[in-house]
């Protein structure tokens, strides 16, 4: 798996983290729910990013 696609999805979830955070601090739920979103698009880049290195040992 590439860092640099690990590092992409870890900095997409703090900034999920920070934006709810934010949202929570300041009552604002649409922020609230965003920063919920990118996490979740983080923790599915990490899974895919999972599978592809299953996929490559697989076949080493």
């Amino acid at each position: 798996m590439s860092i640099e696609d690990r590092m992409k999805a870890t900095a997409k979830n703090i900034e999920g983290k920070v934006q709810e955070a934010v949202g929570e601090v300041t009552g604002n739920p649409q922020d609230k729910a965003e920063g919920k979103e990118k996490q979740a698009e983080a923790q599915v880049q990490h899974s895919v990013e999972n599978v592809k290195d299953n996929i490559k040992k697989a076949i080493s």
